[in-house]
């Protein structure tokens, strides 16, 4: 049986709601390039849309759970 993988937003790898920082564990990568990444992509399209995902994001993807 194979375990699925499952987005959640960081417990411990948290700036301010923990997105980029479970986006970073689930992809296995350094959570400091999904930053600037978000960043970038913030300056290219004029802040809204990226920020309005931010924060659905932070409404819908869960909290990891504490083990």
């Amino acid at each position: 049986m194979t375990v699925q993988k499952r987005l959640y937003r960081s417990a411990t790898d948290r700036k301010i709601f923990g997105i980029c920082g479970g986006v970073a564990e689930y992809f296995d990568i350094d959570p400091t390039i999904v930053r600037l990444a978000l960043v970038l992509l913030c300056f290219i399209t004029a802040f809204i849309p990226v920020t309005l995902g931010y924060v659905i994001s932070a409404l819908i993807v869960p909290d990891a759970p504490r083990s």
